[in-house]
């Protein structure tokens, strides 16, 4: 599975059949340089919950790639309603594709969507569990810190996307305990300095962890597991 990183939670996943995005903030994030005309080919988009800094480009890049989203049933809607192919999903359930298994996992968070008049109801947020070819990846989306966590240790996760800047997620030092409870082979820190409220030091998180890997990602490096 090759991972990519394209700044504040937003990544990209290529293994077989699959040339995914997560949570694609593009045009709206000044500090990751990238051009959503550079994404192509791209087969699927995973989106954790309604915020602009999630959903971010999702309707554009579908539509240039005729991209399949999945997300939950309120957003859905929403984007169907502008002529996109869309999955459906809610916490605890999964799914077998034809590239790997899909497991939509809770978060502690909100969801709506803002249409440019008015808040409109995106459901609940939510983290994905997607396994490749026996590789798990869990990205928790926006999140607190949350005993559901611990389940996830059973899942022998290869590598952990976690949300490190405090103030909308958690924290660092909640963020240490999330990596305690779920104890992922890597773990990647992510929502951390794209706005001054989130600012976090990467590195303090990466001291703080003391029997995971930890691989701090520059944005568009890409990394293999």
């Amino acid at each position: 599975m090759k991972i990519k990183y394209l700044g504040h939670s937003a990544f990209m996943i290529e293994e077989g059949l699959i040339k995914a995005l997560i949570d694609p903030f593009i045009s709206g994030n000044s500090s990751n340089g990238i051009n959503i005309d550079e994404l192509k080919e791209i087969t699927h988009i995973f989106v954790t919950h309604g915020h602009d800094d999630h959903l971010g480009d999702t309707v554009e890049i579908a539509k240039n790639n005729n991209a399949k989203v999945i997300c939950n049933a309120e957003i859905g809607q929403y984007l169907s309603d502008k002529g996109l192919y869309v999955h459906t999903m809610h916490i605890g359930g999964s799914i077998r594709f034809d590239f790997g298994r899909v497991k939509m996992t809770p978060a502690l968070h909100g969801s709506g969507i803002y249409n440019g008049k008015f808040m409109i109801d995106g459901g609940n947020p939510c983290g994905f569990l997607i396994e490749l070819d026996d590789k798990k990846l869990y990205h928790a989306g926006d999140t607190g810190l949350t005993m559901d966590m611990k389940l996830l240790e059973e899942e022998n996760i290869d590598i952990a996307l976690i949300p490190i800047g405090g103030n909308f997620t958690m924290d660092i030092y909640d963020a240490v305990r999330a990596v305690e409870f779920i104890k992922p082979k890597l773990v990647v820190p992510m929502h951390y300095d794209t706005f001054p409220v989130i600012k976090a030091d990467p590195n303090e998180f990466k001291r703080n962890i003391k029997s995971r890997e930890v691989k701090i990602m520059s944005i568009r490096e890409s990394i293999k597991i």
